[in-house]
């Protein structure tokens, strides 16, 4: 996944609010968001190469999603999948900072990742790139890509603005349980309007492919957006809303469910 904006501590209907898109090779076998065959109070997509997921939540208020973070054009050879960090957190039962601790001395072990994980009390943030940094986040609204946290991207700043005047406007007030309430956050994802030059970060892949990379929605026959998801906290229930797609943005389907949650969070 490459483009995450999220709205925390920050609206009074939802605890969390997130908007992503998923960027990744189209030939990569993936699941569909749905229940984790072997923990099924555990929802969302699936990796089927190396397991994991990029972003899932759990009806016990637990939710985690994973970005890479993007260093020139070399590929990484690392012994352990990103993906394990989100499917990991959310199956298990500690705390998001007793996870991380735990984490932190293996951390150069995985794919360069920036990670969020909510434990039903807090949201923190992670990466292992260039060294491990863990650290909650402050309530607002607050972007996530293939860079620093909160870096000033052009897509990132599209995301959060988009998210923040869904959540001004009436629509979010309305239940949200079969997407129909979400469309606008959903088209916001959609957008493939490249980035001005001047304005495209330095990644060291070059211009041509920081350029192909800069809209919210990457189009392409071989890679690009496989997915767009909307995930809204509240205290009774989590609403997950999935819209995805095949080479160069073709409708791959849609889903959206409201899961109750399972015991009250806390926080």
């Amino acid at each position: 996944m490459c483009l995450i904006a999220l709205a925390w501590d920050h609206h009074p209907r939802y605890r969390l609010a997130l908007i992503a898109n998923r960027d990744e090779a189209h030939a990569r076998p993936s699941a569909a968001a749905g229940p984790d065959p072997e923990a099924p109070e555990v929802y969302g997509g699936r990796d089927l190469v190396q397991g994991g997921s990029w972003l899932q939540v759990s009806t016990r208020g637990r939710f985690a999603a994973v970005t890479n973070v993007r260093v020139g054009r070399n590929p990484e050879a690392r012994p352990h999948s990103r993906g394990g960090l989100v499917s990991g957190f959310v199956r298990g039962d500690a705390d998001a900072e007793s996870y991380l601790a735990a984490m932190a001395p293996y951390a150069a072990e995985y794919g360069r990742f920036n990670l969020l994980l909510w434990d039903g009390a807090q949201l923190r943030f992670a990466s292992n790139h260039p060294e491990f940094q863990s650290a909650p986040i402050a309530p607002g609204v607050h972007a996530m890509s293939n860079g620093a946290f909160d870096a000033p991207w052009p897509k990132s700043g599209h995301a959060t603005r988009a998210l923040s005047a869904w959540l001004a406007s009436p629509a979010s007030q309305a239940r949200a349980a079969d997407g129909a309430g979400v469309a606008e956050l959903l088209a916001a994802l959609a957008d493939t309007a490249p980035a001005p030059d001047a304005a495209l970060p330095d990644t060291g892949v070059g211009l041509e492919l920081e350029r192909l990379l800069s809209p919210p929605f990457v189009l392409g026959d071989g890679y690009g957006t496989r997915c767009s998801t909307v995930v809204l906290v509240e205290d009774d229930a989590v609403v997950f809303v999935e819209r995805r797609f095949g080479p160069n943005g073709a409708p791959g389907g849609d889903s959206a469910v409201r899961l109750p949650l399972t015991a009250a969070r806390s926080g």
